[in-house]
């Protein structure tokens, strides 16, 4: 795995125009296939370790990889800023953001995903590890994306992994969900997220997408809907072609 700073990258220079141009195109097929041809134990039992806490994972609850835990990352050392801030962990899996911002002090926290068992879990590891906090509201929502959020819900911090790999690699429609799903979901995502007014003013969008997905057509999407994005972190993987970039994304001043 390779750590690539953003600082050098020419995506990162804020120009939608120019990050459009630098970025990779999709990979073939095959080689999204080879990537994502790993044997799936989502249907069993497992533990997942981070930052000293252990979480358990019922069948069906997704078990974070590499680029979920660019998320992770981000917001335990604090490039994702949460103290005192509304946030939400689009497609919260088992739970490990909703824990770092209960730990971190976020005011609010919503932990959404379309999956039952999921937001169950992610509750049970949030009361385990956080519990009640005072001056923090917890909600776990099973939701499609926003579908469920409550009109007045005004957020200052997004993050979403999208299971947005654009070929289909399995036939299973538990691995389908957390994996490829394709573009339309970030598509949907940034419809939603417009269209219910759901970003604070100073509201930030934090979103990774490698180049298994539709990567450019992804981003170009995020800026007709009137957003700026900033690449804060590229990673690359060794003996693959897989590119993982790591966005924020502001509103874009009006003209």
């Amino acid at each position: 795995m390779t750590d690539l700073t953003a600082a050098g990258d020419p995506a990162a220079r804020g120009d939608a125009r120019a990050l459009l141009d630098a970025l990779p195109d999709t990979l073939p097929r095959d080689e999204i296939l080879a990537i994502n041809s790993s044997k799936s134990d989502i249907h069993t039992h497992r533990t997942y370790a981070y930052n000293g806490w252990t979480f358990d994972l019922p069948p069906g609850v997704f078990k974070p990889g590499d680029t979920s835990r660019i998320v992770h990352d981000r917001l335990l050392d604090g490039t994702i800023p949460l103290k005192g801030r509304a946030y939400a962990a689009i497609g919260a899996g088992l739970g490990v953001e909703a824990v770092i911002a209960g730990t971190a002090g976020a005011r609010e926290i919503y932990a959404a995903d379309v999956h039952p068992d999921s937001v169950a879990t992610a509750a049970a590891h949030y009361e385990r590890v956080v519990g009640d906090r005072p001056g923090t509201a917890f909600r776990p929502l099973v939701s499609n994306l926003f579908e469920e959020f409550p009109s007045s819900a005004r957020l200052d911090v997004i993050t979403f992994n999208p299971p947005a790999v654009s070929v289909r690699t399995s036939d299973d429609p538990t691995v389908v969900r957390n994996v490829c799903v394709g573009a339309e979901i970030v598509v949907r995502f940034f419809d939603q997220i417009v269209d219910r007014d759901l970003l604070a003013p100073d509201g930030e969008i934090y979103l990774v997408v490698a180049n298994t997905s539709e990567l450019k057509r992804i981003v170009a999407y995020a800026v007709d809907a009137g957003f700026q994005p900033e690449v804060l972190h590229r990673q690359t993987w060794e003996g693959d072609n897989c590119q993982a970039y790591f966005f924020k994304l502001n509103r874009r001043p009006a003209a």
